[in-house]
């Protein structure tokens, strides 16, 4: 019987609140388009974000992968309103755990970055699976 190689998963994801309430996004692409556009990748429900407020772009760190956030466009045209990151009004940001972006009034999002193992599961019909049973943990129905 050979052993299954535990894989190790990274996920990025956009906590978002706008116009259509909360919603996750799970960051897998590249790079993303963020705005009120419907051409945009990531749609943001204001009349008060740009049409192309922000740009995300996924890069390669030392140890793991993360996203900048860039104010406007990737031609460098910047939004109107700009971008305020964890209160600090940004061009670019690399994000990190926790990070609170602010697109405009009542339009946010909070970055989260989640690291965990997948562990191989046991086969059910594993010849070698020895299953022990606590006594307490079987229901006897009294008459």
């Amino acid at each position: 019987m050979t052993v299954k190689p535990v894989k190790h998963r990274e996920e990025h994801i956009l906590i978002l609140t706008d116009g259509k309430g909360h919603r996750e996004i799970q960051l897998k692409n590249e790079s993303y388009s963020l705005g009120r556009g419907a051409q945009c990748n990531i749609v943001l429900q204001s009349q008060f974000v740009s049409r192309h407020h922000a740009t995300l772009i996924k890069r390669q760190g030392e140890d793991r992968s993360y996203y900048r956030m860039i104010d406007g466009n990737s031609e460098g045209r910047t939004s109107v309103n700009g971008l305020l990151i964890n209160g600090k009004k940004v061009r670019f940001h690399d994000l990190k755990q926790g990070d609170k972006v602010i697109f405009g009034p009542q339009v946010e999002a909070i970055y989260e970055y989640r690291e965990y193992d997948l562990f191989p599961t046991i086969p059910p019909d594993d010849p070698y699976d020895i299953t022990l049973i606590d006594p307490a943990m079987i229901d006897v129905e009294e008459d």
